[in-house]
């Protein structure tokens, strides 16, 4: 059996520009990834199944097709196999319509595995044309890597600068689907997507005020949706030693970020005795 660790997406700031005429917001974005995530096995099989488990698999347990099944089939059709003799099991630990990218690193993680499990001659780049299939984050969650995204999200420039950031991420456990934000995001004045000049140097402390001169432009949506985020990131102003706090993606998820590993969990331990019913994770983005 083969075991990978699909980490956790963070956006770091997102701005979003108007939808365009075939119904796509233009954005801009740095993308970083966690050290927590959800895990991705394989091992061989007489056919492709799926296992879900984990604190977070009863959220998909109506789920149809599932991104890895859908990118596994495609990966069989491509290497000319039909579909891949793998059994798949997915530890889901990362909450579901999070902003965090889970489904999109789920699929990446299975990719990567089931062509090395398989002996595929495939690399990073053919795996995510596939990766593609499952939407803009598709590619950047297979690579996994600290990026600059664009576009649709799908132009990465990756960013071998960005130092790793103490943080602490937060989901009340209300879900934040992209389509409903956006949507909420489309009644209101849009502002540009504008790629900002990168910080004067890449030292942590200089990173992170650059980053509170961004903004994530569904924050506001998507509190006005849901107010429990609002109530994250009013808990996380209270902590003196946070550095900048600001919602991921569409949200739900907060993310937090401070000078030192020891603050975040001295932080994720504070909040965990406020909000036990919260899902809290102290990790290193980079």
């Amino acid at each position: 059996m083969r075991t990978a660790l699909a980490p956790a997406k963070v956006n770091l700031f997102l701005h979003v520009g108007p939808v365009d005429s075939d119904g796509y917001h233009p954005l801009a974005s740095l993308v970083a990834f966690a050290d927590v995530g959800d895990r991705v096995s394989v091992a061989p099989a007489d056919g492709l199944s799926l296992t879900v488990e984990g604190p977070f698999a009863a959220a998909l347990a109506g789920e149809a097709d599932n991104l890895i099944l859908r990118v596994l089939r495609r990966l069989g059709e491509a290497a000319g196999i039909g579909e891949p003799p793998l059994a798949i099991t997915l530890d889901k630990r990362l909450p579901v319509a999070a902003g965090l990218g889970g489904g999109s690193a789920d699929a990446g993680a299975a990719l990567k595995l089931a062509r090395d499990a398989l002996g595929l001659v495939l690399d990073d780049a053919a795996l995510a044309d596939i990766a593609g299939l499952v939407g803009a984050d598709g590619p950047m969650c297979l690579h996994a890597r600290a990026a600059w995204a664009e576009g649709r999200g799908d132009r990465l420039a990756f960013e071998p600068a960005l130092p790793p950031l103490p943080a602490l991420l937060v989901n009340p456990g209300v879900p934040s689907p992209t389509a409903v934000v956006y949507r909420a995001f489309d009644a209101g004045p849009a502002a540009a997507a504008d790629r900002p000049a990168p910080p004067r140097d890449w030292t942590p402390g200089t990173v992170i005020d650059w980053l509170g001169e961004q903004r994530n432009d569904l924050q506001a949506p998507a509190v006005a949706l849901q107010p429990l985020i609002g109530e994250v990131l009013a808990e996380f102003a209270g902590l003196p030693s946070a550095r900048l706090v600001r919602m991921s993606g569409s949200g739900a998820t907060v993310f937090a970020l401070f000078d030192a590993p020891s603050d975040a969990t001295a932080a994720a331990a504070m909040l965990r005795a406020l909000r036990p019913d919260w899902w809290i994770a102290p990790t290193l983005l980079g």
